[in-house]
Formats: C-alpha cells, sequence, structure tokens
C-alpha cells in the first residue's frame, strides 16, 4: 500500500486551476467514494476516502467550487478496518450538489455511470476523472508480474465510463468483475507509467519506475544464472556419460588401440566430470580443446565398430538412465 498511498499523497498536492477539470474530478471522486442518503427526508452525501489529504482536496473543492460547505468525519481503525476512514459529508446543499456534479440527473434520479458533461469533455477532464477515481478507490501494486494499477467502481456503468476515459487518453484498462465487485485494471507497465504521467503522479512515477527497472534487472539476473547452471549441469552429465563410453571403449579394443586415442581415453576416465577444454589443459603436452574431442571421437567409433564386428554390446552399454537424468 505504500505506492498507493504516495501516489495519492501527490495527487492531492496537485494544483488544478480550471474550473471544469476540478468540476470533473469532483464528480469522479463522489460517484467513487460517495453515496446518496435520505436523512429525516433530505438527500445526504458522503464520500469515504482513506487519506485525510483526500478528504481535505474533496472538501476545499466542493468549497471553492461549487459553494458547499461540508464535514470530514473520522472513522477509527477498529475490527476489519486495519486503517482509519475519512467521509466527507455534505448534509444542507446534499440534494444541489448531487444535480450539479451529475450524481442525480434532472429528473432527480440517481446517475449510475458519470454525467454526459464529464464523458464528453475535453482530455484533461478524461485525466481528471482518472484522477479522482483513483483518489476515491484506487491502489498501485509493487511493479513485476503481478503489477496492477486498478480502481474499484461502484457498478458496472462507471466502470465503463472509466475505460471509455482512459480510451479518449490512448489507454488501454480492461472492465472486470471479481467476486461481485467491478473493477477497471490496467496490468501493462508502460501503459501504468503513462497513465500516471496523465493523472499528474510524477514523483510518484519516478519511485514505481525505478523499482520496475531493478526488478526487471534482478529477474534477467536469475534468468542467466539458471540458464548458466543448466548448461553446467548438462555438461557435466555429458562428460559423465562420455566417460562410461571410453571405459566401455578401452575394454572392447584392449591392447590394440593407438598410443594416442588411448592416452586421450585414460584422461577422459581420469577426469569424468571435467570440461573437454579442461582435458586439454591437463593434456602434456597441452591441447585443444577441439583435439581431444577428435580424438575421443575416433576411439569411440574405433570400439563401437569392433563391437559390431564381435557382436558384443557397443560402447553405450555402460551409460546408465541416471547418468543423463538431472
Amino acid at each position: 500500500m505504500a505506492l498507493t498511498a504516495s501516489v495519492k499523497e501527490e495527487l492531492s498536492r496537485l494544483d488544478i486551476k480550471k474550473s471544469s477539470v476540478r468540476k470533473a474530478e469532483v464528480s469522479a471522486m463522489l460517484r467513487f467514494a460517495g453515496g446518496l442518503h435520505i436523512i429525516s427526508g433530505r438527500i445526504v452525501i458522503e464520500a469515504e476516502v482513506d487519506l485525510a489529504s483526500t478528504a481535505r482536496r474533496l472538501r476545499a473543492a466542493i468549497a471553492e467550487v461549487y459553494g458547499h460547505q461540508s464535514e470530514i468525519i473520522v472513522v477509527s481503525a477498529g475490527g476489519l478496518r486495519r486503517a482509519s476512514r475519512y467521509v466527507v459529508r455534505v448534509v444542507r446543499d446534499g440534494e444541489a450538489l448531487a444535480r450539479q456534479t451529475g450524481l442525480l440527473d434532472g429528473r432527480g434520479r440517481p446517475v449510475r455511470g458519470l454525467p454526459s458533461a464529464v464523458v464528453n469533455g475535453s482530455a484533461a477532464d478524461a485525466e481528471a476523472v482518472w484522477r479522482g477515481a483513483f483518489l476515491a478507490h484506487g491502489s498501485l501494486t509493487e511493479p513485476g508480474r503481478s503489477s496492477s494499477l486498478e480502481v474499484t467502481c461502484p457498478g458496472p456503468e462507471s466502470a465503463l465510463a472509466l475505460v471509455g476515459a482512459a480510451r479518449r487518453l490512448d489507454i488501454q484498462a480492461k472492465a472486470r468483475e471479481v467476486r461481485g465487485v467491478d473493477r477497471v485494471v490496467i496490468r501493462d507497465g508502460d501503459t501504468i507509467a503513462a497513465l500516471l504521467t496523465r493523472m499528474g503522479a510524477h514523483d510518484a512515477l519516478m519511485v514505481w519506475e525505478e523499482r520496475r527497472m531493478r526488478k526487471e534487472v534482478r529477474a534477467t539476473a536469475n534468468r542467466l544464472a539458471n540458464f548458466d547452471d543448466a548448461n553446467l549441469r548438462r555438461s557435466a552429465q555429458a562428460a559423465v556419460a562420455a566417460g562410461a563410453r571410453v571405459e566401455r571403449a578401452l575394454e572392447i579394443l584392449g591392447d590394440d588401440v593407438p598410443d594416442h586415442l588411448k592416452y586421450a581415453g585414460e584422461l577422459r576416465v581420469a577426469h569424468k566430470q571435467a570440461s573437454l577444454d579442461e582435458l586439454g589443459r591437463l593434456a602434456d603436452p597441452v591441447m585443444t580443446k577441439d583435439a581431444i574431442a577428435g580424438r575421443i571421437r575416433r576411439l569411440l567409433a574405433m570400439a563401437d565398430k569392433r563391437a559390431l564386428d564381435l557382436g558384443v554390446p557397443g560402447t553405450d552399454a555402460n551409460v546408465t538412465p541416471e547418468m543423463l537424468d538431472e
């Protein structure tokens, strides 16, 4: 949650001057964090958020843009609630604010998505919609294979509206229902970075990108290390199997093996797990890897031909399945 909190703290400090953009942000915050309640025949708006800075931003915007007063109520942590929550409540002017922000339509009916003025607004309005939705109910996980930026939505209509706002910013987002809860999710790292930039979370983006780069470097290093380990294991297995074949070759040929081939074969048997390059350095005089490989290859070929002529098992007879398994 540290990344989520840092993004929200930064967005809460973002200074927005344009009135239409502030209205779009307030509409999104009230839609994704809020609810309409009827108390004593009066419509009351309540928006619950997880940070005090977010609550203060919403309260200031309601006062400065719409001229309505609100109060902040702190709901302390306890029970299933791990942290304190902050409720921005508008009582006296709740119905007026609900109509102004598009929570109610012209006939006083609740609007399930976002108001048309916001949906059809500018790109800056679309950015404000995402900023407000993220402040209200968004989260950002650590970069990596399971990284995601997602917003919990009050219903499928608001989720589709949020996907539409992302599309206007050339950002691909997906709406999905998870255990009965509608969410809008972005998983691609480059797309997450682009959206953080569009929302205005530049400092948080730098932290996220740094962690992302660090994880990618670590993952690459791990893959290379695993690749090297696998190659070493395969090389060792091949060397052991070759040693077993050479032992059988020397048995088949007996005294009829040329001295230079016998010398290479005895090196292989004496150092069964050594690589061909290491065998070449152990030889006296030193030989190249190709020279050692060539001598061993001719030794095995000569022995297999002799075994075929005699009708006895060839050099493969000494190779067991265990030598080929990891």
